[in-house]
């Protein structure tokens, strides 16, 4: 049943990885003064306009593209609770690891610029996308436990 609650909140918490693909998770400024912004493909100057990355970040996208996989495939598992039981976890776990590795390539890269970064809103997005699959979880378990209540009745 896709029109369930959970599916719900798994397609909000795919939305929010997608957005992450389109928005700078955070500007960095470099010693003399160049702005740089943060994206998932890399650190761009802020006045380019072709949009030339000066560092790549590949693992970071690639990354990005493993956990909205997992995210859409979880949506499509409805017929199975465990197994989606399961992969919600996991994507719980990838998600708080995502934010831990945008983290750490905010901080390496303006380690390398010699600047000071200020991270923007967007950079909690998987924490929120977390959260969603959280709620997803709780339907998730709540259906359980209703089935097997019926299971009982019979």
């Amino acid at each position: 049943m896709i029109q369930r609650i959970q599916s719900l909140y798994l397609l909000i918490a795919a939305i929010f990885v997608v957005v992450l693909f389109f928005v700078p998770l955070a500007g960095l400024s470099g010693k003399e003064g160049n702005l740089y912004l943060v994206y998932l493909s890399g650190v761009v100057s802020e006045g380019s306009l072709n949009g030339a990355a000066n560092q790549k970040s590949w693992p970071l996208l690639i990354y990005t593209c493993l956990v909205l996989v997992l995210l859409v495939w979880t949506i499509f598992r409805y017929g199975n609770r465990a197994i989606q039981l399961r992969l919600s976890y996991i994507a719980i776990l990838l998600l708080i690891g995502l934010t831990a590795l945008i983290y750490y390539y905010v901080w390496n890269s303006q380690n390398s610029l010699g600047g000071i970064y200020s991270l923007k809103i967007y950079f909690s997005f998987p924490l929120v996308s977390a959260v969603f699959v959280y709620l997803a979880v709780k339907g998730i378990a709540k259906d359980e436990k209703l089935i097997k209540s019926i299971d009982r009745i019979r």
